[in-house]
């Protein structure tokens, strides 16, 4: 389908000019603008140019739709026709149509031509609809006002018919007489409000089948006259050939009527006694077989009761040894539990014994392990105390050495040199005092910073050392830790893998036994209830015999369904009651498949003489539809048909025994549903309360609630499958349910990973404490080197400084020793004094250098021989721990092994008393199968006499079945004589046929019960004999052969002997006139014979014809109302769902004539969500809004137009239900749906893909028209053809 595309106005109210309203390829385009701008003119203008009579248009004539200003006589009129000073009390109708006010208020046609000649208002105007079809091609629709008031229609700027036009419109779907694409003001309310009738006609007028109406009466009427004159003739004819049977068969009776009347009373008589004597004869000899018979009958039920009571007590001992068997079991099953709970206690203590024993061992082992370990310390400590000693002795070896050297030298001076240098020296001191004082100063401040920059020195190698051995240590206790870390890791995925197996094994073993448990409990309870019931059940024989009489039906007879009782079933048991109430004498009824299944049935019980019983006809049964009102009436109350489950073959008589009954929770509710909402049905309560349709009320319970627990057969008959159902599956389970030894061993495996995985943690965590120590004092070393680095460069330098200052006053002083000590040197052969000084002086500072050596090697050894004792102290500590930790093991499993010895004594004692219990229990089922031969064998008992009963039964009741059957046949024959005045020869002494009464058959009793307890043979039949009501029939008169012969044969003779007689007396009515009348007859005959054939023909033809424009409109709405009833549902659904009510709410049509739907009407529901069912007229006027949007929605989903136009239909609507039609718009608008809307409301139209904006131009004196394309977010403003862009004082306007 195609689009609409714009739509472009001349002068056309309110619009003066021309003006263009752009719909582009939006799809949902919304026209807005404040009240009085002239938007509902644009609903005109689509409705005009598609051809929409005037009178739709709220116009009277066309003329009237042409543009006029809005002026009084003050107003002055412009050249252009504009009025420059308009009137204040002018007036405007509500779409912007401006009127001129006459005289008297009321603008009369002659004002409003003079007014136009005035004001030179237009005198035409034209609508143009650009529509864009599938192709893509343009279709210019132009409709036009002329000058004379009259309309043409143009198609692509060629004028063409009104016809035409409409069917170029049509091409496209789009429908003028339904008008199914436009709605306007009002026409909501209207919808929602219309009769069934006027829905009715909306459908047809969509369907089209509208146009066959006037055809349709027409033809109706033609027929029914047709058929009307073809029964006249009819009728006419079927008289004459009446007549004339009449008369031919009065002609051949009237010559032997006299003679055979004689000999049809004679073998009528003869008849009748030869069938009285032979019924007499039966009579009397199956009396004496039947008397015999009952005589055995009483030995033989005085058998039955012995050996019944016998097969009661067996069953009563049975079940009591039953119950001691299951205590044994029970008993059994309790102690094999609790022998099972001291196993499965001696299995973690065995477990925790045999890990504690790996504990200890690995102790031991780790002990081991240390131990060598602090050997190997111990053996380093004294290895550095070894070194230690070598080096002091070095040192002073050393210093011997030295000291001995100086002496081998003899290097030293003589005593007068010694003494010359000492004067000398004193020379040089007295000269130099003052420098040497200072140099002194200077020289031991020089020894005393080196000495400290020599220590600071030793304590910085000493602390990169330490440094270096704790990187070590810490880069080996990492390893360490990262060892132990995947080690646990590894545990951990091993003890999963181990648990999940272990899981599994476990899981399936308490599954088994947690399986088994519950099958036990429930077998255990199902046989208790079983229990129960046998002993407090005691079925009638009135119900035994009603069951097998009914089984025998079903095989005999394959219509019969069963009884009611026994073809539904209880939804909950709570109805019971109730239910059993409802269907009171339906309850035992009978369902059959037809009515001859049913006769057929009720002879088979009269002939066995197995009572009476009521049966349902499925095929025949008059079942009344169920008041669907009474669904949904309250929570509590439900139809008695909805609270049973039976099969569907069946439903008819399930609705024929409940009809429109309802249960009801309580009394309360049940007084509500009948006398408060006057509902005419019977109200059931579940306690089996009963208010009947004419208010009467009866309860309480009596001997016929007995039906209510013909619920349980059905229940004992579950319970005895399920119990051979819970059999089954207790054998199918696996018998072992104790814990395997996979399990076990997983078990310890599990605890020995759990510990492994402990002990190595805490050893992580050791760890992690000693790398978290030992970083500590790296962190401290290092803060230290830090610290030592800038005191050692800072003394350095001072010596250094000093050392330089040191040397300016040693040069100062080497001057005064150069000049005093020249000549001691030149005769001792030194350059200089300073040369003899540092020979000396050098020797002095190789023993300084070599006493730091020794320091700093005794330094170092000390520091390592510290670090050694604390290494060798902390393992002493492990060592001595581990100890510990073994010696509290060693406790532990001592404790654990004579808590298992006090286990193993008790489970001893327990095994024990098991066996005790099993033996016990051996005996008792021993018991109670002998018990159970002994049930069996008095079962058997009384079943072999039960066949010699029923076989005894089943003759008498055949006998008596044949006494019934002659006395029934010789009371037909008395009642026939009676009734046909035979003239029966009766004896002496005997009584008068008057006293035998006509009606026997109508008091015989109520066929609608059953009554199996009578018993053939007992005092009841007996007391039922044969009636003979005083008569005694004089049999002298009757031949000895026909005494004789009681042969069937000898029946037939008599009868056809009687009926060939009877069929000549009935041919011999005698007319002498007969043989005239039959002429004049004849010839009428065939000219009746012409009349009929020439209405017989027409009447088919007229049936024809109507018959075909019946099927045509019927196929037509049908076709329509089908689509439409679909629809309905689905889009009230979607107009109503939110996401607090997802379902939506619920609508549908209902047509209240099926065969022809056209002649009456359609009704209309809506049932908004969570709100109850209602009349149209009760629902709020935003529900009726809704409600008839969906059926707008739907209509137009009937051969849909590629547009659909909606006039502010949203006016009674809130913002929730207006968001709801803005949601179903938006979502159903595309391709070959475009939405059209009229709106004032912001949350329908801001869901728009384009706004077209209306307002009113005052100056122009004119509606505007601005569109929105919303994907562009573009104004335009379309004057004169042409798109311009609008500024801000056009927004603002507009806005």
């Amino acid at each position: 389908m195609g689009k609409l595309v714009r739509l472009e106005l001349f002068n056309f109210k309110s619009y003066k000019g021309h003006h263009t309203l752009l719909f582009g390829d939006s799809f949902f385009t919304s026209i807005i603008g404040p009240n009085g701008s002239g938007k509902s003119n644009s609903m005109d203008a689509i409705s005009f140019v598609l051809g929409i009579k005037s009178s739709h248009l709220r116009s009277s004539h066309l003329r009237d739709l042409v543009y006029r200003g809005r002026v009084l006589r003050t107003s002055i009129i412009n050249g252009d026709g504009s009025a420059s000073a308009p009137a204040a009390n002018g007036q405007a109708n509500g779409d912007g149509e401006q009127i001129l006010d006459d005289d008297d208020g009321a603008g009369t046609q002659n004002g409003t031509q003079r007014g136009r000649s005035e004001r030179h208002d237009p005198k035409s105007a034209w609508v143009m609809a650009v529509y864009e079809d599938d192709a893509g091609d343009e279709h210019h629709w132009k409709r036009t006002i002329t000058s004379q008031g009259v309309s043409e229609y143009r198609i692509n700027n060629r004028v063409v018919s009104a016809q035409n036009y409409n069917d170029a419109l049509e091409a496209e779907n789009i429908l003028i007489k339904a008008r199914n694409f436009l709605v306007f003001q009002g026409d909501v309310e209207a919808i929602a409000s219309q009769s069934p009738k006027d829905l009715t006609r909306l459908i047809e007028q969509i369907s089209g089948s509208l146009e066959y109406k006037a055809e349709y009466e027409r033809l109706k009427e033609a027929a029914e006259q047709a058929a009307e004159h073809q029964n006249y003739n009819l009728n006419r004819r079927r008289g004459i050939n009446s007549e004339i049977k009449q008369y031919q068969e009065q002609k051949r009776e009237a010559d032997n009527y006299a003679k055979k009347a004689d000999d049809r009373d004679q073998a009528l008589v003869t008849h009748v006694l030869w069938k009285l004597f032979h019924f007499q004869r039966v009579v009397e000899e199956s009396g004496a077989e039947i008397a015999k018979h009952q005589q055995e009958l009483k030995e033989f039920r005085r058998g039955i009761e012995r050996y019944d009571q016998a097969l009661e007590d067996a069953r009563r001992e049975q079940a009591k040894v039953g119950r001691d068997v299951g205590k044994a079991e029970r008993a059994i099953k309790r102690m094999e539990r609790d022998i099972e709970g001291k196993e499965n206690e001696l299995v973690p203590i065995d477990e925790k014994i045999d890990l504690t024993g790996r504990n200890v061992r690995t102790y031991a082992a780790k002990i081991a392990e240390i131990a060598k370990e602090r050997d190997g310390q111990s053996s380093t400590v004294d290895r550095l105390k070894k070194d230690l000693a070598v080096v002091g002795k070095a040192q002073d070896r050393w210093e011997a050495d030295r000291k001995k050297t100086e002496r081998s030298e003899g290097r030293a001076l003589s005593d007068e040199d010694l003494q010359e240098y000492s004067k000398l020296k004193e020379q040089v001191n007295t000269r130099t005092s003052a420098n040497q004082t200072k140099l002194d100063a200077l020289a031991r401040r020089r020894k005393t910073d080196e000495e400290t920059v020599e220590s600071l020195k030793s304590k910085y190698e000493s602390t990169q050392w330490q440094i270096q051995k704790l990187e070590e240590g810490i880069r080996e206790t990492t390893e360490r830790k990262d060892a132990i870390n995947a080690q646990v890791k590894q545990s951990a995925k091993e003890m999963d893998g181990k648990k999940k197996e272990f899981n599994n094994l476990t899981s399936e073993r308490l599954r088994t036994a947690q399986k088994q448990t519950e099958l036990d409990e429930k077998l255990q309870e199902v046989l208790r209830t079983l229990l129960e019931a046998d002993d407090g059940r005691r079925q009638s024989e009135r119900e035994v015999r009603t069951r097998d009489t009914v089984a025998a039906l079903k095989r005999i007879f394959p219509g019969v369904k069963g009884r009611v009782s026994d073809l539904c079933k209880l939804k909950l048991k709570k109805y019971g009651d109730a239910v059993s109430t409802v269907l009171g004498r339906n309850f035992d009824a009978v369902v059959v498949d037809s009515e001859k299944t049913a006769k057929e049935c009720i002879q088979y019980l009269r002939d066995q003489r197995s009572g009476q019983a009521t049966f349902i006809p499925l095929e025949t049964i008059q079942v009344k539809p169920v008041n669907s009102n009474l669904k949904g009436l309250h929570q509590g109350v439900r139809l008695a048909i909805d609270t049973i489950e039976y099969d569907h073959a069946v439903e008819r008589a399930m609705s024929y025994a409940c009809g429109n009954a309802v249960v009801c929770d309580d009394l309360k509710l049940a007084k509500w549903v009948c006398y408060d909402k006057g509902v005419e049905a019977k109200a059931v309560t579940l306690d089996g309360t009963v208010i009947h349709k004419g208010g009467l009320m009866t309860g309480g319970r009596g001997p016929g609630q007995h039906n209510s627990r013909r619920w349980e057969d059905a229940e004992v008959e579950n319970l005895r499958r399920l119990k051979d159902k819970l059999l089954g599956e207790l054998s199918a389970l696996p018998r072992g349910n104790r814990r395997g030894v996979a399990e076990e061993t997983l078990q310890g495996e599990l605890t020995g990973l759990e510990e492994r995985i402990s002990y190595a943690r805490e050893e992580v965590k050791a760890l992690e404490r000693n790398l978290a120590s030992r970083k500590k004092e790296l962190d401290f070393a290092r803060r230290e080197l830090k610290d030592f680095q800038p005191k050692y460069d800072e003394k350095s330098k001072e010596l250094r400084g000093l050392k330089d200052n040191l040397r300016e006053f040693q040069d100062a002083v080497g001057e005064v020793e150069d000049e005093v000590f020249a000549d001691f040197c030149r005769r001792l052969g030194y350059h200089d004094i300073r040369e003899y000084e540092a020979q000396q002086g050098s020797r002095q500072q190789e023993a300084a250098q070599k006493q730091l050596e020794f320091t700093m090697q005794k330094s170092k050894l000390e520091n390592q021989l510290s670090f050694e004792n604390q290494r060798l102290q902390s393992t002493v500590d492990r060592v001595r721990r581990l100890e510990e930790k073994s010696r509290r093991d060693e406790d532990l499993i001592a404790a654990l092994e004579a808590e298992k010895e006090a286990i193993q004594g008790e489970l001893d004692t327990m095994t024990a008393e098991l066996e005790q219990l099993q033996d016990q229990h051996e005996q008792q089922k021993a018991r109670y199968a002998k018990k159970g031969e002994r049930v069996a064998e008095q079962r058997r008992e009384v079943q072999m006499r039960t066949k010699e009963v029923e076989g005894t039964l089943r003759a008498v009741a055949a006998l008596e079945a044949e006494v019934q059957r002659t006395a029934a046949g010789r009371y037909a024959l008395l009642r026939r004589c009676k009734l046909e005045e035979i003239d029966l020869p009766l004896a002496r002494g005997s009584a008068n046929l008057d006293r035998l009464p006509i009606d026997e058959l109508l008091q015989g009793g109520n066929a609608d019960e059953m009554d199996v307890d009578e018993e053939p043979g007992s005092d009841a039949a007996r007391g039922a004999g044969v009636q003979d009501y005083g008569i005694q029939v004089d049999f002298g008169g009757l031949e000895d052969d026909l005494k004789e012969n009681a042969d069937e044969k000898l029946d037939e003779e008599l009868q056809e002997k009687m009926a060939a007689i009877a069929s000549e007396l009935d041919k011999m009515a005698p007319n002498m006139r007969a043989i005239e009348r039959l002429e004049g007859v004849e010839s009428r005959l065939k000219s009746t014979e012409k009349d009929f054939e020439d209405a017989r023909r027409q009447a088919k033809k007229a049936r024809d014809d109507f018959q075909d424009v019946k099927e045509q409109r019927f196929e037509l709405f049908s076709k329509a109302f089908s689509h439409i009833s679909e629809q309905i549902g689905q889009v009230y659904k979607d107009l109503t769902k939110s996401a607090n009510l997802p379902l939506g709410g619920q609508a549908y049509l209902d047509m209240e004539d099926s065969d022809e739907p056209y002649l009456d009407g359609i009704k209309y529901h809506a049932m908004p969500p969570l709100k109850r069912f209602r009349d149209m007229e009760h629902l709020s006027g935003g529900e009726k809004t809704m409600a008839a949007l969906a059926l707008l929605f739907a209509v137009h989903s009937y051969q849909p137009s590629p547009f659909f136009v909606l006039d502010e239909v949203d006016a009674a609507l809130d913002n929730a239900n207006v968001a709801k039609i803005a949601n179903y718009i938006r979502d159903h608008a595309g391709p070959g749906m475009q939405f059209i809307v009229i709106s004032l409301k912001a949350g329908l139209f801001q869901s728009s893909e384009a706004l077209v904006g209306i307002y009113r131009d005052q100056a122009a004196n004119s509606s505007k028209a601005l569109t929105l394309d919303v994907s562009a977010t573009r104004w335009r403003s379309r004057k004169g053809g042409q798109d311009l862009e609008t500024d801000d004082e056009q927004l603002r306007k507009y806005q």
